[in-house]
């Protein structure tokens, strides 16, 4: 067409259709060109690309200042941007170089980078075999998460398989621990089936002792990867990209869990186990895409050991006659038949195993210190209620008084029974009634009817009142009573046996 510049593409079009027998116009057609333009392919006399032009256009406005102020600050510090310079050119040459020459400056600036400025780092895509390495990486979620209305502060823990692209997501409460490392770990493994040749992760520490003179394994981690004939390696400190198989799966998942989020309208979950149920729905969905390269990886994994290894930290310790005991700087409360007692403690990232001897006693959710908190405590009314319920008094100075309340609307309720009744029938009122929510399970109804009560501005029922809506009287069982033939007991006397007469029961 007229003012159209001929494509390299028609030209061979044009001379490929001449070669397979066809004239001048039957080509010249098919390749959307003139049979004019045509003739001149074929003698030599067209170029399908203009010749290079060797002189500007318009006048340099950075020719004075280019080589004597500018080059300088870019060799001595290659990642300043034309915006920058500009910026400074504007400060120093007040008035000279307007707004208007900045894109000029920009394109300067990245052909002397593309040029003559320094190496950039090269990226080496690798095609890694089936079964030959797994990643492990935490990360924390884009969108906030609550559990109930209260932020849920939490990671979550990735594994990828290099080859399959094969995920597995979990949530992680506290930080990078072993205990989260090996639990995830495990975890996925289970799930696939197998376990890799190599396990890659970047700079955990807890896998790695990173100090100035060595970066060697955790003997924790060590044993680990032992036990499942893994080869632990690690990227380079400070090289993401080098992770890249488990960084690109973060952001993927990340988008995805954000997408999910928006479609189901909350970001509100019951409970922990809920929201994990969620994430696998999300991981399911995005293990589809690889099922047939999965399949591949079974095939070449190692095959599992029979037991899983130990995914946490044991301590030792002894229960306070307060049927308490201090982890990680968090006081927790046990049931009050373990005082005195030294037990073994299994430090999950997410929970706490009491044993005695090897009897496993408890098990209670783990706690972590918030921002700001050097102590903590985690207290369950439910450990030390019926003791309490014997010395009321002691609630009111008790030193874990508010956190022995469950819930806020308990500590409401304190406050109102202590303005409603005397000091020592307070103290009976809030024990007698979590005494009660404890035996009849009933802690949630009871405590939201004595609110409403509150909230109707309707006094508190006495403690009396609740008693006996749920203790009642109990009704005692009639027992039948047969007398005894006082000849059978001269008989057993005797060294004889008592044959009852017929029709005796």
């Amino acid at each position: 067409m007229p003012g159209k510049r001929i494509t390299q593409q028609q030209e061979s079009l044009y001379m490929n259709t001449r070669k397979s027998g066809k004239n001048q116009d039957t080509a010249a057609a098919k390749a959307s060109i003139s049979v004019r333009s045509g003739r001149r392919i074929e003698k030599g006399e067209h170029q399908s690309i203009p010749g290079e032009r060797h002189w500007r256009t318009r006048e340099d406005p950075f020719e004075a200042i280019w080589e004597k102020e500018l080059l300088p600050l870019l060799e001595k510090e290659s990642q300043l941007t034309g915006l920058t310079l500009w910026e400074y050119l504007d400060d120093e040459h007040a008035g000279e170089f307007p707004y208007s020459v900045l894109r000029t400056l920009q394109r300067r600036v990245k052909l002397w980078k593309a040029t003559q400025g320094p190496d950039k780092v090269v990226i080496f895509r690798q095609s890694v075999p089936a079964g030959q390495q797994g990643l492990s990486d935490f990360s924390h979620p884009n969108t906030k998460i609550t559990i109930q209305g209260v932020a849920f502060s939490h990671l979550l823990y990735q594994f990828r398989f290099a080859y399959s692209g094969w995920r597995y997501v979990q949530i992680i409460l506290g930080g990078e621990s072993y205990s989260a490392l090996a639990d995830g770990l495990q975890s996925a493994l289970t799930l696939a089936g197998g376990s890799p040749v190599e396990h890659r992760t970047d700079s955990l520490s807890a896998a790695f002792i990173n100090s100035a003179e060595e970066e060697t394994l955790t003997n924790a981690y060590n044993a680990l990867c032992d036990h499942y004939n893994l080869k632990a390696t690690r990227n380079n400190r400070g090289v993401s990209h080098e992770n890249g198989a488990i960084e690109c799966a973060h952001g993927s998942f990340k988008r995805r869990l954000d997408q999910s989020l928006k479609l189901r309208g909350s970001c509100d979950f019951v409970t922990i186990k809920a929201y994990q149920v969620f994430l696998n729905t999300i991981t399911e969905r995005l293990n589809k895409r690889c099922q047939s390269r999965f399949k591949e990886e079974q095939l070449a994994l190692q095959a599992l050991p029979d037991q899983r290894f130990m995914d946490y930290s044991e301590l030792s310790l002894k229960v306070t006659r307060c049927s308490t005991l201090e982890i990680k700087r968090i006081i927790y409360t046990v049931p009050s038949r373990m005082i005195g007692e030294n037990v073994r403690v299994h430090v999950y990232h997410d929970r706490l195993a009491f044993f005695v001897g090897q009897t496993q006693a408890c098990t209670l959710p783990r706690v972590y210190l918030k921002a700001g908190q050097i102590r903590g405590r985690c207290i369950d009314y439910r450990h030390i209620i019926h003791s309490l319920s014997a010395k009321p008094q002691a609630f009111r100075f008790l030193q874990f008084r508010d956190e022995l309340l469950p819930t806020e609307t308990y500590r409401t309720l304190w406050q109102k029974c202590d303005q409603q009744f005397q000091s020592r029938d307070a103290c009976k009122w809030i024990v007698g009634v979590l005494r009660i929510a404890m035996d009849h399970n009933c802690e949630e109804a009871l405590g939201n009817e004595m609110i409403a009560r509150v909230d109707n501005n309707k006094p508190l029922p006495p403690l009396s009142v609740l008693q006996e809506r749920y203790l009642g009287k109990k009704s005692v069982p009639i027992i039948s009573a047969r007398q005894q033939d006082l000849a059978s007991y001269d008989h057993l006397l005797k060294g004889n046996w008592y044959q009852p007469a017929v029709g005796h029961a």
